[in-house]
């Protein structure tokens, strides 16, 4: 007797590389990690390898050109430029590290305690940093070197205490979204202390952009630094860039290569903590950079390994089901069934074709994962194509492939969809905006998300009608209230006029519907349209539907994992199961008579012909 294989072992995640090999993966990243190494070492070693006292001046060298002896010339006392420039690299460096330590200390443990403890230190840190930040700084600056003295090292202390604001800012917002999740109650449960929950919890969640702030904060610390010094704000009589470029700068008819050694050395400096902070922020977030090769190896999710792990649990009488079936194909095999009376009296034009669709996504520590293996389905007009699966089945996967709208790293990594002749799988997102919302309609899942709450209705279905058919202002909002009107909504102006959150669940579904159809596409992708309303608004929702479906005799791609919603609206259904198809064909003959296990599974997991409950009773109270 032949059954399923289904996958027991859940597939362990490739081990977790260092921070600095995932960053040495990246070129650009590599080079301006490395040069910043450079000038580190620099910066600890410059006063033991620089040929001459930095601070010796001589009046035979004043302004001397590049030498044998003096590889970089002399400035305007007669100092060595490369002894002056070792120095003044630590200098440099050790001021902006003052900076940034002090913003640091200051910004994130201010933040920790407010966004967790909230409370009067919240309202009193939060009062503070808004006095900070509207503290002009360049004038905070020159008031402290006034009364202070021309000090470097207390002008970074400074100017670090007016950049905490940024730290406090970034820390506060991170902590606030995640103090109320569950996995933080959960160990408050537990019986961790604060201090605990704080550094495990809290921390790991600020990590990253705290990291990535740090490279920010230290390249500005080092431009306004160098921008003090050359102005003549900061002391003379220590070396750093800025003081060397205020002398090249007094000097630059005389000797211009003097402006040329402190500029090199701040710029590129910057640019590497730029360019350094935007590769630790798509390594620590995990990110993805789209690449222009289609096919690679994958990691597939079926066989020794599952990628798409089921959700939906199998009672026992469904188990039973999978084990009596016999003979039944394995997952791979799809059973196509063919066209009943139904579906053949359909046009037969072909208005979508997927054809062996593969979609994987890019993982930093290893192979391509694999979600979706090798599919195919046509859509005729008019015709209305269900696929249908457990949750984690691929099903959303597939039609965002249709869409190209798959999340970040994600992409078609084999096979083709051709919609009406135009080749998608590997297209253009400028081919793509030309197809989107024009000609191919989506309805999500998900109404009240989908709409914008700062926009009212009524722009929101006005501007895309602008924007794909020409219209006018008034003729857009002409259509859009004909189409309010034809989904069903009462009054449909004061809908027009209203924002997102004054409509219900039920009516945003309507509008999105009318915003789908709007432009009259030939090809509607919804994905479960009715999940999110309750029962008596999704009958309502689906009678629209079927009748716009039909008047316009538009294709339809509807996703969903409601047997219900396959036998009231769909000609053809399709069985998907850890990104595979297994069975494929007309709706009745599907509903009528399955021939593959997983969807005999499916019907009987159904809770229907079950015995009806009785009327409420009366308790003792009286209470019904």
């Amino acid at each position: 007797m032949t059954a399923i294989e289904v996958p027991s072992v859940i597939p362990t995640p490739a081990a977790k590389t260092s921070l600095l090999r995932r960053l040495m993966r990246r070129p650009v990243s590599l080079v301006s990690l490395m040069f910043l190494v450079l000038v580190t070492i620099i910066a600890i070693i410059g006063q033991w390898i620089a040929p001459f006292d930095p601070s010796a001046a001589s009046l035979q060298l004043v302004l001397a050109p590049p030498s044998a002896d003096h590889p970089l010339g002399a400035d305007s006392a007669g100092r060595d430029v490369l002894s002056r420039l070792l120095a003044a690299t630590q200098i440099t460096l050790a001021a902006a590290l003052v900076a940034v330590l002090t913003a640091l200390l200051l910004g994130v443990v201010s933040g920790l305690i407010a966004g967790y403890y909230r409370g009067w230190f919240d309202s009193v840190a939060s009062w503070i940093t808004s006095l900070v930040m509207a503290l002009p700084g360049i004038v905070v600056l020159l008031a402290a070197r006034a009364v202070l003295g021309p000090s470097v090292w207390l002008a970074m202390l400074i100017f670090g205490i007016l950049l905490a604001p940024a730290y406090y800012r970034l820390v506060y917002a991170a902590v606030s979204g995640v103090r109320g999740e569950l996995y933080v109650d959960a160990a408050r449960v537990s019986g961790l202390s604060d201090m605990r929950i704080i550094g495990r919890h809290i921390l790991s969640v600020v990590r990253a952009p705290i990291i990535i702030q740090s490279a920010i904060i230290a390249g500005i610390a080092i431009a306004i630094q160098s921008g003090l010094e050359f102005l003549g704000l900061g002391d003379m009589s220590v070396p750093t860039w800025g003081g060397m470029l205020n002398d090249g700068f007094a000097n630059i008819y005389k000797q211009p290569l003097l402006m040329l050694w402190p500029s090199l050395a701040i710029a590129l400096t910057s640019v590497a903590l730029t360019l350094l902070a935007n590769g630790m922020r798509d390594v620590l977030e995990r990110t993805v950079a789209p690449r222009r090769r289609r096919r690679r190896a994958v990691t597939t999710a079926t066989g020794s390994i599952a990628a798409v792990t089921t959700s939906m649990s199998l009672s026992g009488g469904d188990i039973d089901a999978l084990e009596d079936s016999a003979p039944i194909p394995v997952i791979g095999e799809t059973i196509v069934h063919p066209d009943d009376e139904r579906t053949a009296q359909l046009p037969s034009a072909t208005v979508l074709s997927v054809s062996d669709l593969r979609v994987g996504y890019e993982q930093t520590d290893g192979p391509d994962i694999e979600v979706v293996h090798g599919v195919s389905l046509q859509i005729r007009k008019g015709e209305v194509h269900g696929l249908i699966g457990e949750s984690g089945s691929g099903k959303t996967q597939t039609a965002f492939a249709v869409l190209g709208l798959l999340p970040r790293g994600g992409r078609v990594t084999a096979g083709s969809i051709e919609y009406e002749g135009t080749q998608l799988a590997d297209a253009s997102e400028r081919v793509y905006s030309a197809i989107r919302g024009k000609r191919v309609g989506y309805i999500p899942q998900e109404p009240m998300s989908n709409l914008d709450p700062s926009f009212t209705i009524g722009y929101q279905l006005v501007e895309p009608l602008r924007k794909h058919l020409g219209l006018s202002k008034k003729d857009a909002t002409d259509r859009a209230l004909g189409l309010l009107d034809r989904v069903g909504i009462p009054n449909p102006k004061r809908t027009f006029d209203a924002y997102p959150f004054e409509v219900s669940g039920g009516m945003a579904q309507r509008v999105l519907i009318a915003g789908a159809v709007s432009t009259d596409p030939d090809l509607i992708i919804a994905d479960e349209p009715t999940t999110a309303l309750d029962v008596t608004v999704q009958a309502e929702v689906l009678d629209l539907l079927r009748d716009l479906q039909r008047e316009r005799q538009m294709a339809m791609l509807l996703v969903t994992h409601n047997f219900g919603v396959v036998a009231d609206l769909c000609d053809r259904v399709t069985v998907m199961q850890q990104g595979l198809f297994v069975e494929q064909g007309p709706v009745r003959t599907i509903l009528g008579a399955p021939a593959h296990a997983y969807t005999q599974s499916l019907l009987d997991s159904i809770l229907d012909e079950g015995p009806a409950r009785g009327s409420l009773t009366s308790t003792a109270g009286g209470r019904s």
